[in-house]
């Protein structure tokens, strides 16, 4: 990932005409032979540059708030769903007796129609993300936003896997009789935690892997405006 995007930097800065990196002790080096490590040192990136450090912090917070929104975006979804769910019973009559059948259409377009458009504002918030860090911090802004963005989005889909799957395992095996069965207070407790669990690992977890991947496809399409102007 971070490989691709030096190598559009690369490309980015070719095309502006410029031959050589120069580094601050006056010795430089052609664009086309230098490894990573020397944009490295050229772009200063490393966590005493604050363009870096907002960055990395920016990119973590990223994790965090797909995250929020996904888990939100789960939790109306299924009101929605409950709500309609609550007036077939209401309205159509012989459901629960079996002499009726329920309108599976509707709640399947409730669910297409929620995800759809629950994903709109997390998308763009990825889009946006590293396009504006690119615009104010400039390459060393979009390389700690990646760098924040990776390691702390990989570390919270492995917790959000293991504490969901935890949580939807631990109700399963209370119902199969343990620790007082269905309906003792550990199977009401263990409810509310599948009720959390469930999003962690099948909603927020997952999407981590879009978000990150999403950022640097952006990036690295964005990477030659970004190195031609940045405010910073």
């Amino acid at each position: 990932m971070l490989a691709s995007y030096i190598e559009e930097i690369r490309i980015g800065l070719t095309r502006l005409g410029n031959v050589d990196l120069t580094f601050a002790d006056g010795s430089s080096i052609s664009i086309a032979n230098a490894p990573l490590i020397d944009f490295m040192d050229y772009y200063e990136v490393h966590l005493m540059n604050p363009k870096v450090l907002s960055g990395m912090f920016l990119g973590s917070m990223m994790a965090f708030l797909f995250c929020g929104l996904t888990m939100n975006a789960v939790g109306r979804a299924a009101g929605h769903m409950v709500d309609e769910v609550r007036r077939q019973f209401r309205d159509i009559k012989g459901i629960l007796t079996g002499e009726a059948e329920p309108d599976y259409e509707r709640c399947v377009e409730i669910s297409t129609k929620g995800a759809q458009r629950e994903m709109v504002i997390p998308s763009l918030i990825a889009i946006i993300a590293p396009i504006l860090t690119g615009f104010i911090f400039g390459v060393p802004g979009v390389l700690g936003l990646l760098i924040g963005g990776l390691s702390s989005g990989f570390v919270l889909a492995i917790f959000m896997a293991n504490a969901g799957g935890a949580w939807d395992n631990a109700k399963k095996f209370i119902e199969e009789g343990n620790h007082g069965g269905k309906g003792s207070e550990a199977h009401k407790a263990t409810v509310v935690g599948d009720t959390v669990g469930d999003p962690f690992k099948d909603t927020s977890g997952p999407s981590l892997n879009i978000l990150i991947k999403l950022m640097s496809m952006v990036a690295i399409v964005m990477a030659g405006l970004t190195v031609a102007w940045s405010l910073f």
